[in-house]
Order: C-alpha cells, then structure tokens, then sequence
C-alpha cells in the first residue's frame, strides 16, 4: 500500500538502511516478526501494544510506525496500540519529529493531553492518538503482544494483564536532550532508528 507522499519517499529511504541494523538486533527484531506471522497464518488478529513508562514518546513512534509498516508492506489485520504505566501526553517534540518524517498530524483536542489525528496512508483511516495507560480501555484487554520500548517500563511492569506475548525492544530517550542544542537531531535520529526497525520485522512477515 503506498503511503502519503512524503513519508513512502522517507520510508523507501529506510529500506535501503537495514544494513545499518546490528545482526544481534535483528535476531530481537526477528522474535517479533515470528509472532506476527504466526498470527497471520492462523487468520487471527494482530494485536500490538507498545509499552513505555509515561506513553509520550518511543511507545507513540513505534505505534505510529507499526501502522506505516503493516500498510506499506500489506500486511493485513494489523491494529497498534500505545500505553504507559501512567499517562502524561503525546510529546510535541516528538509529534515534530513525525511530521518531519512524512506523516500527516492534526490537533483535534488541545489540553494537558491533547488528541491528535494521524494520517500515513490515503486508504486507511486516521487513527487517534494521545497518552494513556496501558489497561486504557482504548487498548485490548487479552490476544496481543506486548513489547516495552524502555527499560523503566520492563522494570516496572511486571505482570501486564492478558497479554500473550512479551518482548522488549528498547530504544535510548530521546527526552535526554530536551532543550539542548542536539535536542531535534536526537528526536530524528529515534523517528528514524525506530522507522527503520519496524519496517524490517514486517518485511520479515
């Protein structure tokens, strides 16, 4: 499925960078793309959590990305979801740094947890995006997969109801280098780090 004009030139460009992944990496990377298939060969739903501690930055791009990859490599039955062990809002800095990549971001609701609405393929349908634990009633309750994106979050995260399987793939904070000068590259570098490894464990479904 192509996506919106900007982010298939931005995702094409990933493609080209799997290479720059660890083979280590990969072999995590792998787990997760085992799991999916599965479910796919089972007819089943796909069902992905991304977990971190306050769901305001890496667990949202890797939701978001999930999402651009199912579509882009058509992998059908694909639905993403994001949680943290406490809710706080979806970062601006991070929006940023996505609407940098291509993907089409609009506020629908201002506040301490604004609501915003996300476009990354024509075909599909925008989906709602804003900060939540991971019980959130928005996300499911039983039959998917968990993967923490941060160790705090692993650590504090024990016991995660209903869920089927669960795996970390952790990625550094970009929220490290708020306000100092290297603050927007570090965010480009964790939209395009975490861009890239999505993408490769659904070219691997």
């Amino acid at each position: 499925m192509k996506l919106v004009d900007k982010l298939q030139q931005y995702t094409q460009e990933l493609e080209q960078e799997y290479f720059q992944i660890p083979e280590e990496r990969k072999q995590l990377l792998e787990q997760l793309s085992a799991y999916i298939s599965q479910k796919v060969r089972q007819q089943e739903p796909v069902q992905l959590n991304f977990i971190c501690t306050h769901n305001s930055r890496r667990s949202h791009l890797a939701q978001l990305w999930a999402l651009a990859a199912a579509a882009y490599y058509e992998v059908a039955g694909v639905h993403c979801f994001s949680g943290g062990t406490e809710a706080t809002a979806f970062n601006i800095r991070s929006v940023e740094a996505m609407r940098a990549a291509g993907f089409l971001i609009e506020e629908k609701e201002a506040g301490n947890n604004p609501l915003y609405e996300v476009q990354y393929a024509a075909q599909t349908a925008p989906v709602l995006a804003w900060s939540k634990a991971f019980g959130d009633p928005a996300n499911p309750t039983s039959g998917f997969c968990a993967i923490l994106v941060c160790s705090d979050a692993d650590e504090n995260c024990p016991f995660v109801p209903g869920v089927e399987f669960r795996m970390s793939i952790t990625y550094n904070d970009p929220k490290n280098f708020d306000d100092t000068p290297e603050e927007a590259h570090k965010y480009a570098e964790r939209v395009r780090q975490i861009g890239r490894e999505m993408l490769y464990v659904f070219s691997k479904v």
